[in-house]
């Protein structure tokens, strides 16, 4: 009697778990259909032409985006994140929508770039709710445009929306839409993460020491030593980066630590900002999902530290600390990339501790995939941008110091 009710619990049990298996499959084809159904453009007539028009998470994406749905907006927060594709067309419409933050007007409205073919098409704030870039395409409607959007400004300040991309097709017939207007951008060989303060956010780049306070209208990642290096390298990139931020304190004048303004706390959000998209959420509510592993991590952290720590060497041993242990959670999400450690344009107080962090790491962990490089420090001859921070031309010396680094250690 026993051995049957072992029989038929046993049955039951199976049962359970195929109709369980079978709710995972049904969901899970569910989430692909609709995934699937997400990225399908759909077709309107206009006056003889074609329009299509897809989401922007048919684009390729550049750094870390998110997709929600039930919008149909892709955001985008971090520095230097958008979208790269190719449309057939005589035009393509990009619809944009804001954050709270539009209502700052220039000095925190998200600042973005747009270029056609490699030249510059939009550069522009998001001082509205809404706004829409249209870009003709002046050549042949039947070859492929080149489109690549760059969020220029911080996270910290603001993110913007990419809602849809319309395309107008040359409406001959012979083009078929959906299938054929669009097209993401290939991935390059290589990707770098960046994760850095306001030095990668390329702060204040386009103004001068005299043009303070901050403003977005005056940042531009594309200007920034991490982006330059990532050009002439022919890598992808993700910026992690927020000015004023650091390890174990923010920017301060006052000696007291600026708990709230971490780096490593931020490391595992698409974002951080306080304004609000879409009347409800906050970009800081979605988890990165690390999917891409990047090839090279390169970290420039400490300049901001250095504003506590000064030279008390209690204070530097906490960093230190506090570094090891963030170059293990990088390491934990980012199992075989190198790491390479860096410091120094605008001030080196902490670059010996950013070598000992460094060592204790391999110590502790037997992990020898990284390295420390000191940045030369910015001079007064290459000029100041706003609040000290690097001029275009300080970053253009970093790009090519860090990239015959990288070349040399990577043979890229």
């Amino acid at each position: 009697m026993k051995k049957k009710y072992l029989i038929a619990a046993a049955v039951v049990l199976g049962a359970g778990i195929a109709l369980y298996r079978s709710r995972l499959r049904s969901e899970h084809d569910l989430h692909t259909s609709l995934h699937q159904k997400e990225r399908q453009p759909f077709r309107r007539k206009h006056a003889g032409s074609d329009m299509c028009f897809y989401p922007a998470s048919a684009a390729k994406q550049l750094g870390r985006t998110v997709y929600h749905p039930d919008t149909k907006t892709l955001w985008c927060s971090l520095s230097g994140s958008g979208i790269a594709f190719s449309f057939c067309g005589k035009e393509c419409i990009l619809h944009l929508t804001a954050d709270s933050a539009y209502t700052g007007g220039k000095s925190c409205a998200a600042r973005y770039a747009v270029f056609l073919n490699g030249r510059l098409a939009a550069d522009a704030q998001l001082t509205e709710p809404e706004q829409t870039v249209r870009l003709r395409n002046t050549g042949n409607p039947d070859q492929p445009a080149d489109v690549r959007f760059v969020k220029l400004s911080e996270s910290q300040h603001s993110s913007l929306g990419i809602r849809e991309i319309c395309i107008v097709s040359s409406g001959r017939g012979h083009r078929k839409c959906p299938d054929v207007l669009l097209t993401a951008a290939e991935n390059k060989p290589h990707c770098i993460e960046f994760i850095g303060d306001s030095i990668t956010c390329g702060y204040g780049v386009e103004g001068s020491l005299s043009d303070g306070p901050f403003r977005t209208e005056t940042e531009n990642v594309m200007k920034s030593y991490a982006y330059l290096t990532a050009e002439r390298l022919r890598a992808d990139y993700s910026m992690v980066c927020y000015s004023g931020h650091g390890i174990i304190s923010g920017y301060t004048t006052n000696g007291t630590a600026v708990r709230n303004q971490l780096v490593p706390r931020f490391y595992g959000e698409v974002g951080h900002c306080p304004a609000v998209l879409e009347g409800r959420r906050r970009i800081q509510d979605d988890l990165w999902h690390f999917a891409r592993k990047p090839d090279l991590i390169v970290l420039n952290l400490g300049t901001n530290d250095s504003s506590y720590t000064c030279t008390d060497p209690a204070k530097q041993k906490a960093f230190a600390a506090a570094y090891t242990a963030f170059l293990k959670t990088v390491r934990e999400k980012n199992p075989d990339a190198p790491v390479l450690c860096t410091l120094g344009i605008m001030g080196q107080t902490l670059c010996s501790a950013v070598a000992q962090a460094a060592a204790d790491y391999i110590a502790e962990t037997g992990d020898t995939n990284i390295r420390t490089m000191r940045f030369a420090e910015q001079s007064e001859e290459d000029g100041y941008a706003v609040d000290w921070h690097p001029s275009a031309a300080s970053h253009r010396k970093a790009a090519e110091q860090l990239t015959a680094y990288i070349q040399e250690w990577l043979g890229w």
